[in-house]
């Protein structure tokens, strides 16, 4: 005869409280939203870029028509960008074959700029400071710069002492170079392309 068979107990289901899921849902919504705003803050501006060659600005940066990320992000940083009346700023992170600036290396920098009444060329440190070098000094202006009879010029950027136009690298990391154009006809990002913008060069790496 075949053995009496007894039925399985059924599994218990747990339900999970609502209450528990709708905390869940506002700790998860809360922890991407502040997440994804901690991230907008701590870069650049999402939208309005205006890339040239290794050269990136944003000309609505400075403008009433600025949107709420740029607003944000200006304010978290507390900077003052130029209003497109007064200019235009553009930044380097990379060399002109888009490898990463380096404060190893040694770059060549020129030999022309956009028209503008003035420019300044900046160089700051991984963490968007002015580097405090030896030589005392980590810019140059349109009027002190040193030109060739064509009205060229070249910026030697590195660690190590060099001839003519020349900014001491920081003593390691990466670094940015600003180049901010005063009083240019493109100050609104238009009419401008990457033959009248300085190439950056890398010239060698050391350790």
């Amino acid at each position: 005869m075949r053995a009496p068979t007894t039925a399985s107990k059924p599994v218990p289901t747990r339900i999970v409280p609502t209450a528990v899921l709708v905390v869940y849902a506002l700790l998860l919504a809360l922890g991407l939203g502040l997440g994804s705003t901690y991230l907008i803050l701590n870069s650049d501006p999402p939208f309005g870029r205006l890339r040239i060659g290794p050269w990136t600005a944003w000309p609505a940066l400075g403008s009433a028509d600025a949107d709420p990320y740029m607003r944000a992000i200006l304010a978290q940083r507390g900077a003052v960008p130029l209003a497109i009346g007064e200019g235009l700023g553009f930044t380097a992170v990379t060399d002109s074959e888009g490898r990463p600036l380096d404060s190893a290396c040694t770059y060549r920098v020129g030999s022309g700029a956009p028209a503008a009444r003035f420019w300044t060329f900046s160089i700051y440190d991984q963490n968007g400071q002015l580097p405090k070098t030896e030589l005392g000094r980590s810019s140059f202006t349109s009027a002190e710069i040193l030109r060739d009879q064509q009205d060229h010029f070249t910026i030697a950027l590195s660690r190590g002492l060099q001839d003519g136009n020349w900014l001491q690298l920081p003593g390691s990391g990466n670094f940015s170079i600003v180049l901010r154009l005063y009083d240019t006809p493109g100050a609104a990002g238009t009419g401008l392309n990457e033959s009248v913008f300085p190439t950056i060069q890398r010239v060698e790496c050391g350790a």
